[in-house]
């Protein structure tokens, strides 16, 4: 009987911390032996050639969601139930595809109901996929019975972070809300993540624009500029100071707000920033495309001017923004239920937010950080595998290579050049916003828990066999023990 699953012998492996050539042992899904040579296993992959990274960990994408209304859309009196239209199945494929094994995707709250029934069908739906999966709990509504008992269920559940919205209608929530969630996160041990941009500021400059005639996609990013994210970032990071709450700083845009974030962190808060794949590489233009073409790249925080790409390098270069998320959000371009579901000739408003990435978001980063000489390559594992595992609380099992640790890997052929083009992408959306794009970097085998589930771009793993990561209490979201005048209004229960 062979003592190895499986090796993965003669590639360069990248911890995030250096790379050393040796080969990989695998027993039982996890990685049990880092050495010079290992030859006794049932089956072998030669990595000659290759760099042997942690498996991609997307800690922030939107799978199979069930809502009311959409991300962006026209607020309604009773707003249509609808689901998303990538399930866990085709994003499982998109993500071994791109060389991501595990995600952290959401579960709704609708407002008037509590979090439990959410959850319970979410679960449901998540065990049909492929990806190893866990889960950051939605907030619109923090009524007493969510704050004092479904908060708590959702923890026992092994969910430990909350998601907040500060803008969006129906999800945003006002700052005695926002408080409210904070105050509870902070008693049970959550990390708190924030979409920041101001509720008020966009709807006033939207109802301006749309006075004036200025309807077309291209003026989403108008109604949004780079202030109102700026505001809403030094607030959510002011409110979480004044509670003592770690928060997590969701796709940030532009500089302005990267610039938020690094005082807070200059002053020793647990504050974290993330940015995403169209925050370096898609601009403001490619909006202003003709016809509802413009309209595959609205997404919230807006597509900044090219020269935020620059700031958005600086911030990830400084360790301000040290994850990189895909927020993969997929609405297909013309379907009656994806961006044309208001007909396509809706104003920019009636349009909703979000843009796929699953599959891009790795290799787009490699191209144009790696490859590029922006970053290094220990950088780009961090970024993409190590820095998400800390932060979610799924290390050490999750996103390094090291004895002890699931067998999730990505074998990277870093010379492969690649035009991206939506059937590459292998996603349920009928378009992707990188279309054209040349990289330099490629995933040509993805490995989930010692199983190769991806080799050559074909996806070879059986529905059903992801698996939830369940999240305990964990340090990187303990609360630093400083408040002012020493006065706790929320403390641990």
């Amino acid at each position: 009987m062979a003592t190895y699953d499986l090796a993965i012998r003669g590639g360069e492996v990248a911890t995030g911390f250096g790379t050393a050539r040796c080969d990989i042992g695998v027993r039982e899904g996890r990685i049990v032996a880092l050495a010079e040579r290992i030859t006794d296993a049932a089956t072998e992959i030669d990595a000659s050639g290759l760099l042997v990274l942690p498996g991609g960990i997307d800690s922030h994408c939107h799978i199979e969601e069930p809502a009311r209304g959409s991300y962006g859309g026209p607020a309604v009196a009773e707003p249509p139930v609808t689901v998303q239209e990538e399930s866990f199945t085709s994003a499982s494929i998109a993500a071994f595809a791109g060389g991501t094994t595990s995600v952290v995707c959401f579960v709704p709250q609708w407002r008037g109901e509590g979090l439990l029934p959410r959850l319970a069908d979410y679960r449901q739906r998540a065990a049909r996929g492929m990806l190893d999966y866990s889960f950051h709990q939605i907030i619109t509504e923090p009524t007493d019975a969510v704050l004092e008992h479904d908060i708590p269920a959702v923890v026992a559940a092994g969910i430990r972070s909350l998601k907040v919205f500060l803008t969006y209608e129906p999800l945003h929530l006002n700052d005695a809300q926002y408080i409210k969630v904070l105050t509870a996160a902070r008693r049970h041990g959550c990390l708190v993540t924030v979409h920041c941009e101001n509720y008020d500021a966009i709807g006033w400059r939207t109802e301006a624009l749309l006075k004036a005639g200025l309807t077309a996609p291209k003026y989403h990013a108008w109604a949004r500029p780079t202030v109102v994210e700026r505001e809403a970032t030094h607030r959510a990071i002011a409110l979480a100071e004044l509670i003592d709450q770690p928060i997590q700083i969701f796709h940030v845009s532009c500089g302005e707000a990267a610039e938020e974030i690094a005082r807070a962190q200059a002053r020793g808060l647990k504050v974290w920033g993330e940015t995403c794949p169209q925050y370096f590489t898609l601009t403001d233009a490619d909006m202003d495309r003709p016809g509802f073409a413009g309209a595959g790249f609205i997404c919230s925080p807006a597509p900044r001017g090219p020269e935020e790409h620059a700031n958005i390098w600086a911030a990830i270069k400084r360790g301000t923004l040290d994850i990189v998320s895909s927020d993969h959000c997929g609405f297909s371009l013309y379907t009656e239920t994806g961006k044309a579901q208001n007909g396509r000739d809706a104003c920019f408003r009636d349009i909703p937010n979000g843009i796929p990435g699953l599959a891009a978001r790795l290799p787009l980063l490699f191209s144009e950080g790696v490859s590029k000489g922006r970053i290094t390559l220990d950088e780009f594992v961090r970024l993409t595998a190590t820095n998400p595992a800390r932060l979610m609380g799924l290390a050490p099992r999750k996103g390094m290579i090291a004895v002890g640790a699931d067998a999730d890997l990505a074998l990277w052929d870093p010379a492969k050049k690649v035009t991206i083009t939506n059937a590459l992408m292998q996603h349920a959306i009928d378009y992707t916003p990188y279309e054209g794009i040349e990289v330099t970097g490629w995933p040509v085998a993805t490995i989930r828990r010692g199983e190769v589930v991806m080799r050559d771009g074909k996806v070879q793993a059986e529905p059903g066999t992801g698996r939830f990561l369940p999240r305990g209490p964990y340090d990187m979201v303990r609360p630093r023990g400083v408040l002012p005048y020493g006065f706790d209004a929320a403390p641990p229960l």
